[in-house]
């Protein structure tokens, strides 16, 4: 039974950081795309970043240059770098992960085409 789990989130000023971390275990796939979604009362779940067993990133716009992606290949393990933050990065964070490459593995991948998630994590950032 595949389970995601994530760890990390909390408060923070704006400008400071915080690091997003998610465990995947269950499963052993040789191909998959590994991600991070966040969610905002009243506005569509939004791709973060993402990664595929390949190492290869994407990240959304807002986070370029803010947000950074690293993972353990041998644990599934994911991690988010988030520096910079302002308030409007603040919403509920979520892992998501599948094995299927019928999609594209980039944050245009829309979270339906997700089949593992995790519960979330949420992250507040004060001005």
């Amino acid at each position: 039974q595949v389970q995601v789990a994530e760890f990390g989130g909390g408060a923070v000023q704006a400008g400071g950081s915080l690091r997003l971390s998610c465990t995947v275990s269950g499963y052993t796939w040789p191909r998959f795309c590994m991600a991070w979604f966040r969610q905002v009362p009243g506005k569509e779940r939004e791709g973060v970043a993402t990664i595929d067993d390949n190492g290869q990133r994407t990240y959304a716009k807002f986070g370029k240059g803010r947000f950074f992606l690293s993972r353990e290949i041998a644990a599934y393990n994911l991690n988010l770098e988030m520096n910079s933050l302002q308030p409007e990065d603040s919403g509920m964070y979520f892992c998501a992960a599948d094995p299927s490459y019928f999609y594209e593995c980039t944050t245009a991948r829309k979270k339906g085409e997700y089949d593992y998630w995790g519960q979330g994590t949420h992250v507040i950032v004060s001005s």
